[in-house]
């Protein structure tokens, strides 16, 4: 919730899924500029997701995963499945904006 409450007090235009499966509903039905995902949801995981869409040939939404796996394989593994950014937990909502916002360019 810090984080939807950040990135909207910043201006951005935020949709919050509940679970994996929601999440790639989400970003079939909308075009996203940037879509984040957590490594561990419930029903589809963000690793799933990510290679769903990637599949499905769209390469044009960026994807950036925030996880609490750590480690550099974990990161290989969402990078190769078609992540574009990774995030180690824990972060503050601050450092996420920040980030947000020199993908984003804005």
């Amino acid at each position: 919730m810090l984080i939807v409450d950040t990135l909207e007090d910043d201006g951005y235009d935020i949709d919050e899924a509940e679970d994996g499966a929601e999440a790639y509903s989400f970003i079939q039905d909308n075009d996203y500029d940037l879509v984040l995902l957590d490594y561990m949801m419930p029903e589809m995981t963000g690793l799933e997701v990510i290679k769903k869409v990637r599949s499905e040939g769209n390469m044009d939404v960026k994807i950036m995963m925030l996880t609490a796996k750590a480690q550099k394989k974990d990161e290989e593994i969402a990078r190769e499945a078609g992540a574009d950014y990774f995030i180690s937990k824990p972060f503050s909502p601050v450092e996420l904006a920040s980030v947000v916002e020199d993908i984003l360019g804005e």
